[in-house]
């Protein structure tokens, strides 16, 4: 086997999935695409970490309905997310009642899930299980940057927490559904990026270097796929990717044809910088956006990279380096 590259024969499929956005996201580009857009930040709740709860849950509830499966027919629940200890998920697992696996991988954790998924699907372990991540501005920008009272200026390399959240239904393979034929695991690259407002310089090497042991182990090139789409990049970090795949050897053609969610979400609007991040960015554009298009044999094989940046508050207090991951999953419609 390829270094960090995983096969599954068995073509575990993506059933169903639920995506909900906050108010500022009914802004995004891909917002016709969610499932459900909230009018309060909160979700009706009384702190920003019960929403960001709430908002889980809610994408939860949403895919389990859209597949007919209770909540006990479920094997296993992945989720994660941003906040201390990932208390939103941990939440979202005792409301559920779900065995629960908390998984940390940043704004990258949607497919570090999926991929845990569907190693459960492909022993045989798990028939149906739960995979995704949530992001909220308020809890996350105060814990990793400033408290949204604070006022503080950011940079134009900065990049805008999102407020959601999305879950995918993973289960044995299923005609008419998109199904994951491979994925491969990120390493942590460290190249010393020590600013937390410059995350997508931080985050380009690391996709560069699963995008290139995916395509070697899988014998590819970025040719042999409809779409490649990172998470969270944006608009600065998605340009060093790119050119990071050419002096690889790809054809500037193809590079050039790479998307990144975090670019994208808000389209041009200055507001929000260089775009945006978190861990409901790359989930929330993954599992509605692109699994539609794979439905609607828009597309027929798919690279989606979520990337994610491994700081914590304490290293940033520290002035540590920022090391990064970012997981693959290959996702086609058979």
């Amino acid at each position: 086997m390829d270094q960090g590259v995983i096969y599954f024969p068995s073509k575990p499929s993506i059933i169903a999935s639920g995506v909900v956005g906050g108010p500022l996201e009914k802004k995004s580009v891909f917002a016709a695409d969610f499932d459900l857009l909230l009018d309060d930040e909160r979700a009706e709740e009384k702190s920003n970490e019960k929403g960001h709860k709430q908002m889980a849950l809610q994408a939860c509830q949403i895919a389990l309905e859209k597949a007919n499966i209770k909540e006990r027919d479920v094997d296993f629940l992945m989720s994660g997310d941003l906040v201390n200890q990932m208390t939103p998920s941990n939440f979202l697992a005792s409301t559920l009642g779900i065995p629960y696996f908390g998984l940390y991988s940043a704004c990258a954790t949607s497919i570090s899930g999926a991929i845990v998924a569907a190693l459960l699907t492909e022993l045989g372990a798990s028939k149906y299980a739960l995979a995704g991540a949530a992001s909220q501005h308020n809890s996350i920008e105060r814990q990793f940057r400033y408290p949204v009272e604070y006022g503080g200026q950011k940079p134009g390399t900065a990049q805008w927490t999102v407020t959601a959240a999305g879950y995918a239904l993973i289960a044995k393979g299923q005609m008419n559904s998109p199904v994951i034929e491979a994925a491969t695991v990120g390493k942590s690259i460290d190249l010393q990026q020590t600013d937390p407002f410059h995350m997508g310089a931080a985050m380009a090497p690391a996709a560069c270097d699963t995008i290139t042991r995916h395509l070697k182990g899988r014998g590819q090139s970025l040719s042999d796929y409809d779409l490649i789409i990172t998470g969270d990049l944006a608009k600065v970090g998605l340009p060093i990717l790119q050119e990071c795949l050419i002096k690889e050897g790809m054809a500037q053609q193809d590079v050039m044809k790479i998307r990144d969610a975090g670019a994208e979400f808000y389209g041009d609007d200055q507001t929000f910088l260089a775009g945006a991040s978190g861990a409901g960015c790359s989930a929330s554009v993954f599992f509605s956006t692109i699994l539609k298009g794979l439905n609607e044999k828009k597309y027929e094989r798919v690279l989606a990279v979520a990337t994610g940046a491994l700081l914590s508050p304490l290293t940033v207090q520290q002035n540590e380096s920022i090391p990064c991951t970012a997981h693959a999953i290959e996702i086609s419609m058979k």
